[in-house]
């Protein structure tokens, strides 16, 4: 049977019960298809009457500033250019309730905005989305407790290449740099998830 965004929302919702706060997390490759799957969830839920909101990773990449100094910036994207340690004192304060101030990425400005969205007390179901939330390895273990359900979307590495190449063909970039993206970063990362995550409560090829 095909999985879709019904099917797991149902899922959802069956697990949620009545908890006051059910955390989902959504882990996968850069350009796997989190974000997509995501969205889809958080509009379904909505429409079941549900207070749902999204938690992006993304907006705890560090600065490029930092990431040049500490000779990261090409590897943007990769486990250690993220503000971890952030990100997990957030994951625990959206755990414990209440309205939570989160960070959005813009990609366009390849930069965090701090404080764009806000998780409110009604907001009763939180996805919680990113390559490293499932990542067997610290610190990014530690964010293992705090989730109630987890999803690991994971294509194949040719699907994640034919996606990326398409990614960044769309920023214009020229063919040298889609490549050292593509080879230097991305499936490199996108490797480490698929490897390394922990077992997911649900594993979906793509979305």
């Amino acid at each position: 049977m095909t999985v879709t965004v019904e099917h797991i929302a149902d899922d959802i919702q069956r697990r949620a019960g009545d908890a006051r706060r059910f955390i989902v997390a959504i882990a996968g490759p850069p350009g796997a298809g989190k974000s997509t799957l995501a969205e889809r969830l958080n509009s379904a839920l909505q429409a079941r009457g549900e207070g749902c909101a999204i938690l992006p990773m993304d907006g705890f990449h560090m600065d490029n500033g930092i990431l040049e100094e500490r000779g990261l910036l090409k590897r943007k994207g990769a486990p250690e250019t993220f503000d971890a340690r952030g990100f997990i004192d957030i994951v625990k304060a959206v755990r414990a309730g209440g309205e939570v101030l989160v960070p959005v990425f813009d990609r366009d400005r390849e930069l965090a905005i701090c404080a764009a969205r806000a998780i409110v007390p009604e907001d009763r179901i939180i996805l919680v989305e990113g390559n490293y939330i499932l990542l067997d390895r610290a610190p990014w273990n530690a964010l293992a407790p705090l989730f109630d359900f987890s999803i690991l979307v994971a294509p194949s590495i040719d699907e994640l290449t034919r996606r990326l190449t398409e990614r960044w063909t769309g920023y214009k970039l020229d063919e040298a740099g889609i490549e050292w993206k593509l080879y230097g970063n991305d499936l490199p990362n996108g490797k480490l998830v698929i490897e390394e995550s922990l077992k997911p409560d649900l594993r979906i090829e793509g979305f």
